[in-house]
């Protein structure tokens, strides 16, 4: 089953038009983003009334957006407004000129109802079990609590980054001392939330302003991985942003790398809430969610339609949505998963190497996706299995784990581990790497043993002394193919666990 969905959200500071593809077993895919930096909250007068022009705006947004839906034929499309119009006084006249003027019917959200949706989107992009969510708008700021992945507490905040320029800044850029208004305008909103105060626990956070953060950010420090979903920072790292963008002008400012022109001007604001917030919070590490309240729309919207499920398991859907994409045979991967386990088991009981119940989970995941890169070319299999994992967004692990699950997936040797490893060493101790290592070589070698695809492999036993492992593995069927590729792949393994090791194979 495949179909198109498009959603339009109609905040303070754009007004995005995108449009989502859904196929059984991939989940959804973003296909096209359209954005305007309408900047809406401009338009709100003294009285709280959006302006002439800022409707003019919204219109022509809106029938331009008009012309793309018609143009990719999108059966349905929802369109939801968030602060700005709903705190505008003519929110019901503008609702109803849309509606006669270009057909879209605007669902106006409420303060709870925006919170919950970003809510909902990090449960179903990450598997924090507890954390504080903050999403900045341009005109409202929305945070969350949340423990168990479920719904604690949630407040709105009558400022976002477009509206504490407006209140507080003259130019273009806040001044040293407007920042410091800024800070204590925060703090003293921040404060007055009592479940705010000292929760000790992550914040995940959501929207353009945190994703400007993170892409500068990672600039700053020339990130080696892709992606900026789950991307974490410490109250360190904030402050490293805030100095070395705060010294630049409006001018270069607009000109840094990997910060869009049309932020310039609110990043600063937006980073005082995200290191006000830090504090108060005294929060654990800083995360960012790239999906937010477009995709808690479509998840929930997804869910009542019984397309899939409301709170899902996120790193299974995740493993599966690749499985679908490579075409990876599931068959195989139980074969895999089952004959690598067991390895693993005896390693665990007599192995030089302390083993865990997170490297077990690890294994097991890294078999899913073992050799992936073979789907796109198999003689360079390995580059490309660590290339894609390394740099695909997985849903529901860090930056770190999926660094640690390319390097197993992929492994094939010392000497390739070395050169993948290389721009990360400081990311993995030695006794991680050599984990790491020791993963991969089980995996070559349980490949090696479904060399045929028969699952043959019935029962595995291991002995080791001071200086040999001898695995023993009895087979259900004739095992010559299997004993050839296992014994060619035996060298990983023997040069982490740094014994000979000796294979006995036979017949039941």
């Amino acid at each position: 089953m495949t179909y198109k969905h498009g959603l339009i959200d109609i905040g303070s500071n754009t007004i995005r038009l995108v449009i989502y593809e859904y196929k059984k077993g991939r989940g959804f895919k973003q296909v096209e983003n359209v954005k305007v930096a309408a900047r809406l909250r401009n338009y709100l007068s003294k009285e709280g009334m959006l302006t002439a022009k800022g409707i003019y705006t919204l219109l022509d947004t809106l029938k331009t957006f008009g012309v793309i839906i018609k143009h990719q034929q999108l059966p349905h499309v929802t369109c939801v407004a968030t602060a700005t119009i709903r705190q505008a006084a003519n929110a019901k006249e503008v609702l109803d000129l849309v509606k006669k003027e270009t057909g879209f019917s605007i669902q106006l959200l409420s303060e709870y109802e925006e919170a919950y949706y970003g809510f909902v989107a990090v449960i179903h992009s990450t598997s924090i079990e507890e954390a504080i969510t903050i999403d900045i708008g341009g005109g409202s700021t929305e945070v969350t609590y949340f423990r168990n992945r479920e719904l604690v507490q949630y407040h709105s905040f009558p400022f976002g980054a477009l509206s504490l320029r407006l209140q507080f800044v003259k130019g273009n850029i806040p001044t040293a001392e407007e920042k410091v208004k800024i800070r204590d305008f925060l703090i003293r909103y921040f404060h007055a939330v009592p479940w705010l105060l000292n929760r000790q626990v992550p914040i995940v956070a959501i929207g353009g302003s945190a994703r400007s953060m993170v892409q500068v950010h990672q600039g700053f420090i020339h990130y080696p991985l892709a992606g900026l979903h789950q991307y974490e920072m410490n109250l360190a790292d904030i402050l490293h942003v805030k100095s070395a963008i705060g010294s630049l002008s409006y001018h270069n400012l607009q000109k840094l790398d990997r910060l869009s022109k049309d932020r310039a001007d609110t990043i600063l604001p937006a980073i005082e809430v995200f290191q006000s917030l830090y504090e108060t919070v005294n929060a654990t590490r800083f995360i960012l969610s790239r999906k937010g309240l477009r995709e808690g729309v479509l998840f929930k919207e997804a869910s009542d339609a019984n397309i899939q499920p409301m709170y899902p398991d996120v790193i299974q859907q995740s493993f599966q949505e690749i499985m679908e994409e490579f075409e990876i045979n599931k068959d195989y991967v139980k074969q895999l998963t089952r004959t690598a386990i067991m390895i693993f088991q005896h390693l665990k009981e007599q192995g030089p190497v302390d083993l865990k119940e997170d490297d077990l989970a690890l294994l097991i995941k890294a078999a899913q996706v073992y050799d992936i890169g073979e789907y796109i070319d198999a003689e360079s299999s390995s580059q490309h299995t660590f290339y894609v994992l390394a740099n695909r967004t997985i849903d529901g692990i860090s930056h770190k784990e999926r660094l640690k699950l390319a390097l197993v997936s992929s492994y094939k040797g010392k000497s390739s581990f070395r050169q993948y490893v290389a721009p990360f060493k400081k990311w993995l101790t030695k006794k991680e790497q050599k984990k790491v290592q020791l993963l991969g070589a089980v995996l070559k070698i349980a490949d090696g043993l479904h060399a045929t695809k028969r699952n043959i492999i019935q029962h595995i036993d291991m002995k080791s002394d001071e200086n040999t492992v001898t695995i023993k593995l009895l087979c259900t069927k004739t095992f010559r193919p299997e004993q050839y590729q296992a014994e060619k792949q035996k060298k990983h393994l023997e040069k982490v666990v740094e014994k000979n090791i000796v294979l006995e194979f036979a017949k039941l």
